[in-house]
This record gives C-alpha cells, structure tokens and sequence, in this order.
C-alpha cells in the first residue's frame, strides 16, 4: 500500500515514513501544499496523510481541490489544531478522519488501516480471499489454517492484491505499490514474488491475465 505523507516538518515527516515502512507501507513524503495537491491528483496513492499547516498551500485547500477534482483518496487530516469545529470544517470539505497532534503511532497505523479498508470496501481487518486469509491488523497470513511466513515485499504485493480481489492489476501498478520511488524498480521481480506465493500457497490462488497482470480469486465462500 501506498501512502501519501504530506507534512512539513522534517523530522515528524521522516517519522512517519519509517513508522509507516515498519508497517509495510510503501511511504512518499511531500512538504509543501503544492507539491502535495500535484502528486495527490497525478499520481495513484491508496491513502493520504495530510497536514493542515502546510507551507505554500494550507491542507484545507489542497483537500477542496482534490475533492472538487474528483479525486477520492482516503484523507486522514493531521494537525494540532483540536477545536470540534477545525474538526467538522476538515471532514466538511472531504477528508475521511481526523487526527489531533500529539498522537501515538499505534492510532495512527489503526486509522489508516480503516480508511484502507472501508475504500476497499471491507468491514473487517480480516481479509479472506478462499483459503487464504490476511490479518491487516498483525500482518499475519494464513493458508489452510496455517500460518505463511512471507518476505516485506512478498507481503506487499499480496496485501494489495488481497484488497482487490477479482480486480485486474497491472504489472506497473503492483511495481508503483511496493516500492518507494528512490527503489531500483524491476518489473521482473513482480513474477518472482507471485512464484514464490503460489509455491507457498496455492498456484491458483492468484490469477495471471497473459500480458495485462495478475487478480486475486476472489472468495467464494
């Protein structure tokens, strides 16, 4: 999963990058509103940090912009701004959730989570794809009932899989997903993980489309 982290101090913006990285996020960070507000409409983020106080061009803006854009992203709002009514104004003009500083990064890891999957459009932290379950929560895979003992990047690619599942992803989507942008990008790496999930699931249990990509089966149970 991707996410946007856009804040202006540079030490809670490298914070938050390496907390989101322990988590298993692919995180990009921006520092000023407009760089921001151009990634945000231009490039494919599957959730948003986004600070109010930014230089250039305030939070509450780029949030407008992007709303009036069409551009649906999940926003978690992050600011030291804590008054009810900043509150309500923030989820007034589009964002999803909102989050006072100071915070403990455990809230903030939740949060994400949630917006993840509500705009995936599960309840659960558990995701069921047949046999295979993920737990978004501990991270922990299982197939068959027993656990699977998965690299970051394997991880990665299957976490976002599992999140769409019967959805066609292209080999360029997954690549953007699962690296960071400074990464040495090789598409070729992309089959060499779904190999190793199929050899330590089931061949099945993700689908190649020859030439386009790959799809999770989606759960039939």
């Amino acid at each position: 999963m991707r996410i946007l982290v856009a804040e202006d101090d540079v030490l809670l913006g490298q914070q938050l990058a390496a907390q989101l990285s322990d988590a298993g996020y692919v995180a990009e960070i921006s520092r000023d509103g407009i760089d921001a507000h151009h990634r945000g409409s231009t490039e494919a983020f599957d959730a948003v940090v986004l600070d109010l106080g930014l230089p250039k061009l305030d939070g509450l803006s780029v949030l407008k912009r992007w709303r009036d854009a069409g551009v649906v992203v999940p926003v978690l709002v992050l600011t030291a701004r804590g008054s009810w009514h900043e509150k309500v104004i923030g989820i007034d003009a589009g964002a999803d959730d909102y989050l006072a500083k100071p915070f403990q990064p455990p809230e903030l890891l939740a949060r994400l989570r949630a917006l993840i999957r509500r705009s995936a459009g599960m309840a659960s932290s558990l995701i069921r794809c047949g046999e295979l379950s993920l737990d978004t929560r501990s991270g922990e895979v299982s197939f068959r009932g027993q656990a699977v003992s998965l690299t970051s990047h394997e991880y990665k690619l299957l976490a976002y899989l599992m999140h769409r599942p019967g959805v066609l992803v292209r080999r360029a989507e997954l690549i953007e997903h699962i690296y960071a942008q400074d990464f040495d990008r090789d598409s070729n790496t992309i089959e060499v993980f779904v190999g190793r999930l199929r050899r330590k699931t089931d061949s099945s249990v993700i689908q190649t489309v020859r030439g386009l990509g790959y799809r999770m089966a989606a759960d039939e149970t």
